[in-house]
């Protein structure tokens, strides 16, 4: 793994220490020039930090360039949380490379090359078999696309251990979080272990000061929470559902250009719709989930995975249809299941590096209705990830048949702007689906793909 933070023309605890003076100097603002010549700097940090005042700290941000850390450990740990902003290879639209996964440390490295080799191999004969069936379906003008839809498609049999790379943002107070919260990951612990010791480096590279406030997190007690998410599934009677809609709490709001415009500046001007919200039970894919994360607002717990561990997948319905590919694709999960029970004895939770994006997880999301209006926009959209489409459209339905008057507002964004009579309404331009999704009604989007 390799991590870099781009450096900046300031220090983090100079920042810190100017903006916390800055709130008890009358006379003019204390610059960061300031705080690194005063000889009370490093007492009045370690302090403030201490004492839990932790918004001088958020100011300075971190842009980690970060390669060779899997799936696995970003899902976990890096988009666990809505504090955080990322850029990552995106598995749907580059093809994915062999030599480019994790290994967990007390593994037989040669046993998991293997599976990892014969992985890949179904990924790359996934994605010839399904080209010529995609392409039988896309409109003319997208047929061009057929192989890299079908990569989006056949990167369901991609092991979570695969790595990635990408740019990583966060404040000071989220890098001290993730040293700290290494100690307890459930999954993918010694390369978290290994990612904190990297960004330690990083950091003590542009701040030396920063080093108590980094033994400080270290040491600071911290626990993952153990979640029953069986007492959940009782209490609001979730049975075999994969989505559930529970605790709705109704709260009309109306659309307007704050909503439909690309600054999405309803996140700046709140309205009604912060007063409505409501909970999910979902049932999803390791792939989904990862789409899912993209949306900070929208949180979620998220379980160990041994403790919800069954053999349980999503299949899409392209692959569903047609009895030559299913067997591939189902044949190759048992495969990764019986690699990854196997191993399970061997390396307890380290394993989970075997399970492939189609495996499927449980967690319950938290949604406001505003930040569920940016959610529905940009998944409700006929170019999202087909599955994430389907489950948040499932959202939507179960809203409107709840009664739930705020849910006409949760349409895809053509369908927002041309209530706005924001033009053109479909805001993709050469990416445009194809289709006139504005002119039908909630209850006539279908997905050919």
């Amino acid at each position: 793994m390799n991590v870099k933070a781009l450096c900046t023309n300031y220090k983090p605890t100079d920042i810190a220490v100017g903006s916390a003076r800055s709130c008890y100097f009358g006379k003019h603002i204390i610059t960061p020039e300031d705080a690194s010549r005063w000889e009370k700097k490093n007492d009045l940090l370690n302090s403030i930090f201490k004492a839990g005042h932790h918004t001088t700290l958020m100011h300075y941000h971190f842009t980690f360039l970060i390669e060779g850390i899997s799936r696995l450990l970003i899902w976990r740990l890096l988009h666990s949380h809505p504090y955080y902003n990322s850029e990552q290879v995106s598995q749907r639209y580059a093809k994915m490379k062999i030599d480019n996964f994790t290994y967990p440390k007390k593994a037989n490295k040669e046993k998991w090359q293997n599976y990892y080799e014969e992985m890949f191999k179904k990924y790359e004969n996934l994605i010839e078999k399904l080209t010529p069936i995609i392409e039988k379906v896309l409109p003319k003008f997208k047929k061009k696309e057929a192989k890299k839809r079908a990569q989006e498609f056949a990167r369901y049999l991609l092991p979570i251990g695969m790595n990635a790379h990408m740019y990583h943002t966060i404040n000071v107070i989220t890098a001290l979080r993730y040293i700290n919260a290494a100690k307890v990951i459930p999954e993918a612990k010694d390369e978290a272990l290994e990612l904190a010791n990297k960004l330690k480096e990083e950091m003590l590279k542009i701040d030396e000061n920063l080093s108590p406030l980094i033994e400080f997190a270290e040491n600071e007690k911290v626990v993952f929470p153990n979640i029953d998410i069986e007492k959940i599934k009782k209490r609001h009677n979730i049975k075999d559902e994969k989505v559930k809609v529970f605790d709705i709490v109704d709260y009309e709001f109306e659309l307007n250009e704050n909503y439909a415009g690309v600054l999405r500046s309803s996140n700046i001007y709140l309205d009604e719709s912060i007063l409505g919200s409501f909970n999910s039970y979902i049932k999803l894919s390791l792939s989904a989930d990862a789409q899912n994360q993209r949306h900070r607002r929208s949180m979620a717990i998220r379980l160990k995975l041994l403790d919800i561990y069954k053999r349980d997948f999503y299949i899409p319905p392209i692959i569903e249809k047609n009895n030559e590919v299913r067997e591939i694709y189902i044949n190759a999960l048992n495969h990764s299941y019986d690699f990854f029970e196997e191993e399970k004895e061997k390396l307890g939770s380290e394993a989970c590096y075997a399970f492939l994006n189609a495996h499927n997880i449980e967690i319950v999301e938290h949604n406001d209705f505003n930040a569920f209006a940016h959610k529905s926009q940009m998944r409700l959209c006929y170019n999202a990830q087909e599955e994430i489409f389907d489950i948040v459209y499932d959202q939507v339905k179960q809203l409107r048949e709840a009664g739930v008057s705020a849910a006409k507002n949760f349409l895809p964004p053509c369908a927002v702007r041309l209530k706005e009579n924001i033009k053109p309404y479909c805001p993709e331009g050469e990416r445009f689906c194809g289709i006139k999704v504005w002119k039908l009604d909630f209850e006539e989007y279908k997905r050919i793909i």
